[in-house]
């Protein structure tokens, strides 16, 4: 493989790493704004005597739901968001270091390919 292929074909390489890297930071945008929506939701639940009326969305229609049940509905969602916005992190940092690998290996092959051509022209 001819250099401005392999250049071309690790440049092509970390394009790939940042686009994951842009999907997974989106996702974790969704993340963290579902997580700002259910604590606004937990903090409202707070403030509710136990007699208070809760009503969940199921579809079109109204259902009226225990506040016990309501409220641990919440807290288990903000569990799994917690998870699952580690869990995206931590892939985050991974690919954030692959791509970082990447970007010093093309560096160094293009200052590898202008040596030698700097030397086949000086010859």
């Amino acid at each position: 493989m001819d250099a401005q292929k392999k250049l071309q074909a690790l440049s092509d390489e970390f394009q790939q790493m940042q686009t994951e890297l842009e999907g997974l930071v989106d996702a974790r945008q969704k993340l963290e704004s579902q997580q700002q929506e259910n604590q606004g939701v937990q903090s409202e639940f707070a403030q509710l005597d136990d007699e208070s009326n809760i009503f969940k969305m199921v579809g079109p229609v109204l259902l009226k739901q225990d506040k016990a049940e309501a409220v641990m509905a919440v807290n288990g969602r903000l569990e799994f968001i917690e998870k699952e916005i580690k869990r995206i992190e931590k892939e985050i940092e991974t690919k954030q270091d692959e791509a970082e690998q990447k970007r010093t290996e093309i560096v160094q092959f293009q200052s590898a390919a202008q040596q030698q051509q700097a030397a086949a022209a000086s010859a």
